[in-house]
């Protein structure tokens, strides 16, 4: 960090778990070392879920309407999975408007390059539409963990107030994703740094092929594969979470060297001259 300056950041979570309790803990460590913005997705905005004429454009004018907001005309953008979806997307639409860009094994990421056996990784979310509610997170979870791998308990006490509307949401979420095709050819052309956090206990379809799919597309790719953690969950003590495994890990260990300042080392990542630390 510049002294006197404060990195400006904007963190969106994912189509789960709400963006209070996904960053809690690393707005609170960034401290004074960032000017971190973050929200939940505009899917979450109006009345209704999913709100009229929802898609990927409806949460690029949310992240641009937040950087404006905030006085940010570069700002490092952070996405978990839909928030990562949703990124990407706006790196399409407005490469020019971001210093960096990390996704933490985001949703989807277009059809450009997919094979059919990538493609049939996702027919069991094609599913959840029409499944009753307490059938959907079984779906969305063994969905995404590598064969073998224990899918994480259930959280005790009652159900949060606020997964209703994310059961609501994931139709939508998916109509969207289907729905966009970034410009592959604007996103050869960012120059700027792009870092995945990918999880080695998550399904091998799906978040691997997709980081290898995005490293042939940026010039400036970082992969990190955090071996111990997936999806939902790490092993390791260091940012354990019910969820969000590969965003804890990312943000716990991950490589944001602004200057001497060593309070966002551990939390997200930048790029300096362009060359990654």
């Amino acid at each position: 960090m510049t002294r006197g300056r404060r990195w400006p950041v904007i963190l969106l979570p994912g189509g789960i778990l709400p963006a209070q309790p996904a960053y809690q803990r690393p707005l609170a460590e960034l401290g004074e070392a960032a000017d971190a913005r973050t929200r939940d997705l505009e899917m979450y905005a109006a009345a209704s879920v999913p709100p009229p004429g929802y898609s990927l454009e409806t949460e690029v004018e949310g992240i641009e309407g937040l950087a404006d907001g905030s006085g940010f005309d570069t700002p490092h953008l952070v996405g978990d999975p839909a928030g990562g979806a949703s990124s990407l997307a706006f790196a399409a639409s407005y490469p020019e408007r971001l210093r960096s860009l990390t996704l933490m094994e985001p949703a989807r990421t277009g059809r450009t390059g997919q094979t059919s056996k990538e493609a049939a990784v996702f027919d069991p979310f094609r599913t959840i539409p029409g499944l009753p509610p307490d059938k959907i997170m079984p779906v969305v979870i063994e969905t995404q963990l590598a064969p073998l791998v224990e899918p994480p308990a259930s959280l005790p006490g009652p159900r949060p107030t606020w997964m209703p509307s994310r059961l609501l949401a994931i139709g939508g979420f998916l109509a969207a994703f289907d729905a966009d095709e970034p410009d592959v050819e604007v996103l050869r052309a960012f120059d700027r740094p792009v870092y995945f956090a990918l999880g080695g206990r998550g399904n091998p379809g799906l978040y691997a092929r997709i980081a290898a799919r995005l490293g042939d597309v940026f010039s400036d790719f970082m992969l990190d594969v955090h071996e111990d953690r997936h999806h939902f969950r790490s092993t390791a003590p260091l940012g354990v979470r019910p969820t969000g495994g590969c965003l804890a890990a990312a943000l716990d260990s991950g490589g944001i060297n602004p200057g001497l300042d060593g309070r966002m080392n551990e939390l997200i990542f930048t790029a300096q001259g362009g060359k990654w630390r």
